[in-house]
């Protein structure tokens, strides 16, 4: 069976797909993932197929310091520009599925996915890494925000954000009219496939959000779909002189979110009196801090002390796998959500939201993190449950289930 993931988005969108496909081509499937350029070395690595969807969101998505404003205009230029992303990411689906596909699995912002199956008479699976399906258990995650407005309030405003505008609404439109496809938006197609209960596999550990109640059945809480490390990675040298030499380190990194001042960083470990491993960073940060790029999250984490980020979902996911309490500070969409449950598993404090993060703030939570057991002590737990779960195995299920042409 053919089997075409299609992930646009940053690298936390693609390296759970690249390493679920690894996973399902060992089991004998043919697995292509449709993703921008910049990710092609992550799935070819993975034994995947590539397939290129123009554009790079990392430069879009980017925030300003922490306490910065952005500038005027930029709101609007934004959604103008993520809407161009969308329309190239809808045209890159269409020429990868042109080039062989038995079946899609799209992630939560693909939907032009389904239209192009529609047209081609194929199915699709959802293969989602955040739950967007409006539900009581939580608020719609394009706010912003993980406040709960109460079982009602999370589940009417949830079913308003499912039916709004969205940038990907147009590149759907266009699709299904050159298509020759009947009219019908992006929302009407959500919820037809929701009434018919189409299959939806979540890439999200039942451990670390319990599969809400008001789901229907064709929504699979999977289990964490794990990066693949790179073929013959190493450390370097300075990284392991640096680890060997004293007490374990702090991890500080915001991925694709963000990026802060390593001064900024600095002063908060030290404030905290901890060592520092800071990512994004090449240049000298003292006897106490070593910056390093790119280090694969399941072989630096369980080496961490503990671990600051951004609550993107797979950065939360390597830092749960690697039972090491963590300290959330969400910038947008989704990472609100996983930073409260971080702190609603016991792993970490409350977060520090991005907008509101200082120095002083930073270094006092790390500080009760690394002073308190209690946060190590459920970190482990939640690591020991994630470990008996096998991601793969509903995806399978999902597959084998599918009607036989």
């Amino acid at each position: 069976m053919r089997v075409l993931m299609v992930a646009p988005g940053t690298r936390g969108d693609v390296a759970p797909m690249a390493g679920l496909g690894s996973s399902l081509q060992s089991l004998g499937y043919e697995v292509a993932i449709a993703a921008n350029p910049a990710y092609a070395a992550l799935v070819v690595e993975s034994g995947c197929g590539f397939r290129p969807l123009p554009g790079d969101l990392t430069e879009l998505i980017k925030q300003p310091a922490p306490g910065a404003k952005a500038s005027s205009g930029s709101v609007l230029t934004f959604w103008r520009k993520l809407g161009e992303y969308m329309d190239n990411a809808a045209t890159g689906t269409l020429v990868a599925a042109e080039a062989g596909a038995d079946v899609i699995l799209a992630n939560s912002v693909a939907p032009y996915a389904y239209d192009v199956a529609e047209a081609m008479r194929i199915p699709v699976i959802g293969a989602h890494l955040q739950p967007t399906e409006p539900s009581a258990s939580y608020p719609p995650v394009i706010m912003n925000s993980a406040r709960s407005l109460g079982a009602w309030g999370n589940k009417i405003i949830g079913e308003r954000a499912a039916a709004g505008p969205a940038p990907y609404d147009a590149p759907s439109a266009r699709l299904r009219k050159e298509l020759g496809l009947g009219k019908m938006s992006r929302a009407a197609g959500e919820r037809r496939r929701r009434k018919s209960r189409a299959t939806i596999l979540h890439g999200i550990s039942p451990s670390v959000l319990p599969r809400p109640a008001d789901w229907h059945t064709g929504l699979v809480m999977a289990g964490y779909w794990w990066p693949v490390m790179k073929p013959g990675w190493q450390p370097s040298t300075d990284l392991l002189d640096f680890l060997a030499d004293g007490t374990p380190p702090v991890f500080v990194g915001f991925g694709s979110s963000a990026h802060v001042d390593p001064a900024f960083i600095l002063e908060a470990t030290r404030r905290a009196g901890v060592r520092a491993v800071v990512q994004g960073v090449d240049s000298a940060l003292g006897d106490d801090a070593i910056g390093v790029d790119s280090v694969p999250h399941e072989w630096l984490f369980p080496r961490m002390a503990a671990v600051v980020h951004h609550a993107g979902a797979g950065t939360t996911a390597a830092g749960f796998r690697a039972g090491v309490p963590a300290i959330g500070v969400p910038v947008y969409t989704d990472q609100p959500l996983w930073a409260s449950r971080i702190a609603s598993l016991g792993a970490g404090p409350q977060p520090i939201p991005y907008k509101r993060l200082t120095p002083a703030r930073l270094g006092d939570a790390i500080a009760e993190v690394i002073h308190a057991p209690s946060y190590a002590k459920r970190a482990a737990e939640v690591a020991a449950a994630i470990a008996m779960e096998d991601g793969t195995r509903p995806v399978v299920e999902a597959l084998r289930s599918l009607p036989s042409k």
